[in-house]
């Protein structure tokens, strides 16, 4: 589990992708201690949780899953690319961001991007059927909140921090980033799908917690 803050920022030395699956191998900024690091944890890398299989300060190395390059923007990874790392939330840890999986569930396109005072607006292209305005979504595993959403796309401002400690920065027309949805919103459109056959009502609502 993570909260979608950003600890620092690796770059890819190796990515090579074969019939299993993808090998990476990226190397941590020396400014960042991940010293605590072993084999078997887990780190966000863009978003996707893997769990580390080697360590040699300060690179780490990992295994990707055909099914995870199936459904995340790691396949397009090449040396010397910019990759937001985070490792797994602590349980005495502050609850900063919002609970993130490290599960993706579709990627989006940036459709525009504009500089609007300080900060700068990113809108992005996909299905928004879970995201809400004001909501919390995970982009490149980056805990970020909602400023507006249409049919097919939605938009976040990215404050300068965010864009200075994030490969957010980074970002162009076209780009392809991973999206997390809101954990608590894929629940509740789970929980009401499996109540179709109910009837709704304020009773059936209270019983239900809500």
């Amino acid at each position: 589990m993570f909260t979608g803050l950003i600890e620092t920022i690796g770059k890819v030395e190796v990515f090579s992708i074969s019939t299993l699956g993808a090998k990476i191998k990226i190397k941590i900024n020396n400014f960042c201690d991940f010293s605590d690091v072993k084999i078997g944890d887990s780190i966000s890398i863009n978003g996707v949780c893997l769990s580390v299989v080697s360590i040699d300060q300060p690179f780490f190395e990992a295994e990707v899953m055909k099914e995870t390059l199936n459904v995340t923007n790691l396949k397009y990874l090449k040396k010397g690319d910019e990759v937001n790392l985070e490792r797994a939330l602590k349980i005495n840890s502050r609850l900063d961001g919002h609970i993130v999986s490290g599960h993706i569930d579709l990627v989006a396109k940036v459709k525009s991007i504009k500089q609007e005072g300080f900060s700068k607006k990113i809108v992005f292209l996909c299905n928004s059927d879970l995201i809400i305005k004001k909501g919390s979504i995970a982009i490149n595993g980056v805990s970020l909140t909602v400023s507006d959403i249409g049919v097919d796309f939605f938009e976040v401002s990215l404050i300068p921090e965010t864009l200075k400690s994030t490969n957010l920065k980074n970002l162009k027309i076209g780009d392809i980033v991973n999206i997390e949805y809101d954990l608590f919103a894929k629940y509740i459109k789970k929980f009401v799908v499996g109540s179709k056959e109910e009837k709704i009502t304020l009773e059936f609502l209270k019983e239900n917690g809500f």
